[in-house]
Order: structure tokens, then sequence, then C-alpha cells
């Protein structure tokens, strides 16, 4: 299925599973994208930041996105092709969609620094790609340094019919949510899913802002779900409590340097990963770090039963 501009719902953003010795981890992938369809998926992301693409062969990448797309049932799987050049970039993206994937995902590289760069790399790698290919703008200054102003992801917009979501990672960025959505209320923006990352960290109030769901990545996506149903039901009270319950983990895993750490970690204890690793170069966690995650995991536990193992 293609991704569309009325996309919703929750996207997890799916880590890359491997063996202790740096090898893909097939057997988990399975299990990873079997529990993802399980627990009502919209779709998923593979080969996102914290699936840690840069550090996988081509044929390793192209292995992943087509067990997702036979795991997924039909539900749209969004590639993450972001590329030091546009040749790589384009064979991946042809390739991803000719196995079944929904669209792509484009994050800008960190040399862009004025508005209209910003805009002409859109410009250039939908060139590359081909405008048959629905895309997401990936918007993370945090980590990629690249400053997208509302105006600057306006003008991607209608400047490329392709692009049909924006993945919202910017911090603080409620404001700017809402200055989105303005525009496409008066007329000059065209509609566009928004969905949001920042590991669900402000989704409590991404989605009373007007987001359309979550696309990223925690331990326990079910909450991101829980979130995002009951937002959209109109039940705010229901929407924070979940999420005020998660909140000390989601915190932990926030951090940088050792977030996918955490994550990987509370995923072989929930049964879906086989092991914690990552590939080299990776950090892994401490045993006081592990027994800290441990302790908020008990602590969960009390308030969401999805927590006791």
């Amino acid at each position: 299925m293609q991704l569309t501009p009325d996309a919703r719902g929750v996207y997890p953003i799916a880590p890359t599973p491997f063996t202790p010795d740096g090898a893909i981890d097939w057997t988990s992938t399975d299990r990873l994208f079997d529990f993802y369809a399980g627990i009502g998926s919209d779709g998923i992301t593979v080969l996102g930041i914290m699936g840690e693409a840069p550090k996988l062969e081509p044929e390793e990448s192209v292995g992943l996105v087509k067990r997702a797309v036979a795991k997924m049932g039909g539900k749209p799987i969004i590639v993450g092709v972001s590329a030091p050049g546009f040749a790589a970039m384009r064979s991946l993206a042809r390739q991803v969609m000719d196995l079944g994937a929904g669209g792509v995902m484009i994050a800008p590289p960190p040399s862009l620094r004025t508005d209209d760069q910003i805009v002409g790399y859109y410009a250039q790698a939908v060139e590359a790609i081909g405008s048959d290919i629905p895309f997401v703008i990936q918007d993370y200054p945090l980590t990629l340094s690249v400053v997208m102003t509302p105006a600057v992801i306006r003008r991607i917009v209608q400047d490329n019919p392709s692009c049909v979501m924006l993945k919202h990672e910017d911090w603080p960025g409620l404001e700017k949510i809402s200055t989105l959505r303005k525009f496409q209320a008066e007329g000059s923006l065209r509609k566009i899913a928004i969905l949001t990352g920042n590991g669900g960290l402000f989704l409590d109030f991404e989605m009373e802002r007007g987001a359309d769901g979550a696309n990223t990545g925690y331990a326990f996506p079910e909450m991101l779900i829980d979130v995002v149903r009951l937002s959209s039901e109109g039940k705010r009270d229901a929407a924070h409590d979940i999420f005020d319950a998660h909140l000390p983990l989601l915190r932990y895993e926030q951090q940088q340097g050792v977030g996918l750490a955490v994550r990987k970690y509370t995923m072989m204890k929930r049964g879906i990963l086989a092991s914690d690793a990552q590939r080299n170069p990776g950090a892994g966690l401490t045993a006081a770090a592990k027994a800290e995650v441990d302790y908020l995991l008990a602590r969960l536990a009390k308030h969401d039963p999805r927590a006791k193992f």
C-alpha cells in the first residue's frame, strides 16, 4: 500500500536486530515485524536513524524491506533512503518501491544552511528518485542540525506533489504543528500527514495540536497506539494517564548515545529480540544502567501490565 496524505496512526521505527557477533538476526527480525503487525500498527518505518541504517550493507537493507513487506499484511512500509549522494538514494528508493514499500523518508544533509538550499535539496532529491515515489520529510534539527521553518516546509510540500508526510521532530515544536495546520486551514498548504518523532516524548500534546499520529520508536509502541487512539476519541485524561505512566521510561530512553541500547535491552526482556546487540560502532548498557531500566520497568508494571515479564 502506498503512503498518502491521509496517513494516520502509529508507524513504529523498527530497530535492526543483530546477533552478538554483529550479523543480522533474521529470526528476531521476523518476530519483530510480527509483533508490530499484531499490536495494530498502522505501518512501520525501517532503515531509520534508530535502525542503524548506515551500518548495513545494501543487500541487508533490501533484505529487511523484503521481510517487512512480507510480514505487515499490506500496511505501508516507509523506508529511510537518506544518503550522501543521490545515486545511492535513487537506487535504494527504486528497489524498495519495486518490492512493495509504501514510500521513502528523506532527511536533509547537515551541510544545508539557508532556506533556499533546503528547498533546493528536496527538489533535487525528487528529481533523482522520481516524482512517482511518495516521500516523507524528516525534520529533526536536534540531530541533523538543519532548521526548517514552517514556511520552508510549506515550500517543499507545495513544490513537490509527491511529498505526502512530515515527520516532525523539532523540539520545541508544538507551535510549528499549530502553524502548519493554520496554513492548511487558510488554504496556503495542501493536506499533508503530520506524524511526530522524538521517541514520543511530546506525543500527548502533539496530538492535541493537530498531529495525525506518531512515526517514532519506543520499547512499548502499544502505548503510542493507545495515546493516539484515546486522543482521537477525545478521551484527553485517559490519553495523558497512560502516557504519564510511561514517561519515566520514555525519558530514560531518550538519552543521547544510549537511547537505542535502552530500547533494545527492553525489547530483549520483552522477548521480541533475542539480543540487545548493536552493530559496531555501538555502545551497550552498563550493569548500573540495566538495573535502572529494570527498576523503571518494575514501577511501570504497577500501572501497565504489559511491563510485567
